[in-house]
């Protein structure tokens, strides 16, 4: 059997997330159109009788603003340099541009396979994509090049293929019915992280961070207390909305989720906090779970 990691890597909403839940056909990482929804390194696994391939969805590559696009940034290079092989993610419908260069300019990948998956060629010009594929594969002369539509899980079924030919003889790392190795209080706080992102609009859900207060486990329905974390008093406002409005609805669509993920009912209580700054607070990053951790 042949088995390794694999490290997804990209810029900022490229579509990175997408394309390892249709890889798996199950949503392992959230989805939504805001740029930098990813924050963490996410464990995806795909497992079948030839092949398992550990993925980690990695945040997207950026030029930082704060300290927490830093731990951001790191978690995605630490990723690239550990891994049996890489997939780079490019936005096809758009043109090469200081974001590429960016990355190009921070990325080092030595000795690694790499496969450059273009997504979302359904939106590109031809001429326009052949350009930027000239580009990258000038940078990286070695890469494997596969065309996607992430959004349709076109072309998935290639990358695996391409992956299984690449990855190493080695022994299973996960049993066959594990799909992710995130445990359920992430997975709790990244969807109520969701919600918010798709409920929420402009520079607000960059500013937020979930954290989990308490949750009785045994209870039915399952007692859940979360914080929503903003950086200002008047964010707060925002969250809750006129007369407690858009909170009730963060809620009402984060424990249907829940339930789902769960199997059971769930009672979820949200509160909102001012933690100011909390981007910029190395403590905060620890707290909320955003510190790269240290090599020994």
């Amino acid at each position: 059997m042949k088995s390794g990691f694999v490290a997804i890597i990209g810029r900022p909403n490229v579509g990175k997330s997408t394309l390892l839940n249709h890889i798996l056909h199950k949503k392992v990482s959230i989805v939504t159109d805001k740029s930098q929804t990813t924050r963490n390194a996410i464990k995806g696994i795909y497992t079948d009788e030839n092949v398992q391939i550990v993925f980690v969805d990695t945040p997207g590559i950026h030029k930082p603003l704060q300290k927490l696009g830093i731990e951001m940034n790191n978690m995605a290079y630490k990723t690239s340099q550990d891994v049996d092989a890489i997939i780079l993610v490019v936005d096809a419908s758009l043109p090469f541009g200081k974001g590429d260069q960016y990355l190009f300019d921070h990325l080092a990948i030595k000795d690694i396979p790499l496969i450059i998956v273009f997504n979302k060629i359904d939106k590109a010009r031809l001429d326009k994509t052949n350009k930027i594929k000239e580009i990258y594969l000038e940078k990286f002369k070695n890469a494997i090049i596969i065309d996607t539509v992430a959004t349709e899980g076109f072309n998935v079924e290639e990358i695996v293929g391409q992956l299984t030919s690449i990855l190493p003889e080695g022994p299973m790392y996960y049993e066959k019915e594990t799909i992710t190795d995130s445990d359920l209080v992430f997975q709790i706080k990244e969807i109520i992280r969701e919600k918010i992102l798709n409920i929420l609009s402009k520079e607000v859900p960059h500013s937020i961070a979930i954290y989990m207060e308490d949750i009785s486990w045994e209870d039915n329905p399952m007692h859940i207390k979360a914080s929503i974390i903003v950086e200002k008093d008047s964010q707060k406002g925002i969250v809750i909305g006129a007369n407690g409005k858009r909170i009730k609805e963060i809620g009402s669509k984060a424990r249907q989720s829940i339930e789902a993920l769960v199997k059971k009912h769930v009672f979820l209580e949200l509160f909102v906090k001012v933690d100011e700054d909390w981007r910029d607070q190395d403590s905060a990053l620890s707290k909320y779970g955003y510190k790269t951790p240290k090599e020994e």
